[in-house]
């Protein structure tokens, strides 16, 4: 892994309070059925659901759609973590239940408090707003490593690159997105996630549904 510190700004500043309020149209519905291929209700969101624990922490939250789906337990311990202010906001006030929030960037080494940990941790669609190569990005998971508790995954979604096959409107939308910083994924693979990811956790599972690689991973190598 890399020291350089990327800066992922870009892909966190869209998200502005009128841009989260089309979020869920642009992206969870139209996006991802007919760019990527991926359904939000039949494919994201049972996964999000199915690793979710009673000690949860989202990463790059959006709009709070997943939790606010997941029929989160009245007893669960919800944690939220962004760069933007704005979509801390919104996903709290949408998933209309307690919960701590930080503002931090997970490109930078602890981007939480001492002491925080999680038996589960979820990055949905953030992978591929983050800046730089597969092994410069994959610093994301490995700052993440320490907060988790033993036992614990770390899960998420994220779009592939080029390679990936992409129809006439994927295209056209990495295009754009790319090229004004939102995305930084042209050159992400299935492979590299997996060769990346494997350098900070022993047990990494990678499935795709369209041109999207959903992801778990358990055991961090830092781990004692």
């Amino acid at each position: 892994m890399t020291d350089k510190v990327l800066d992922s700004g870009s892909g966190a500043a869209i998200y502005s309070p009128l841009a989260l309020k089309l979020y869920d149209l642009v992206v969870l519905c139209l996006s991802n059925s007919f760019a990527w291929t991926c359904p939000t209700r039949s494919v994201l969101l049972p996964f999000f659901k199915a690793h979710l624990s009673d000690n949860h922490l989202d990463v790059g939250v959006g709009t709070g759609f997943y939790l606010a789906e997941a029929e989160v337990g009245r007893e669960a311990k919800i944690s939220l973590l962004d760069l933007n202010p704005n979509s801390l906001k919104a996903a709290m006030d949408r998933f209309g239940r307690p919960c701590d929030t930080y503002v931090g960037d997970v490109m930078k080494p602890d981007p939480l408090p001492d002491g925080c940990r999680f038996s589960s941790i979820s990055l949905f669609y953030l992978y591929h707003c983050l800046p730089g190569s597969m092994t410069e990005k994959s610093a994301a998971v490995a700052h993440l490593a320490p907060y988790l508790e033993p036992g614990g995954v770390v899960y998420g979604a994220t779009i592939l690159g080029d390679s990936a096959g992409h129809n006439a409107f994927g295209r056209r939308l990495m295009k754009i997105y790319n090229t004004k910083g939102v995305f930084g994924n042209r050159d992400d693979s299935q492979e590299g996630l997996a060769r990346t990811l494997g350098a900070h956790f022993r047990d990494v599972e990678i499935r795709r549904e369209g041109r999207v690689a959903l992801f778990t991973l358990r055991a961090p190598i830092s781990e004692s």
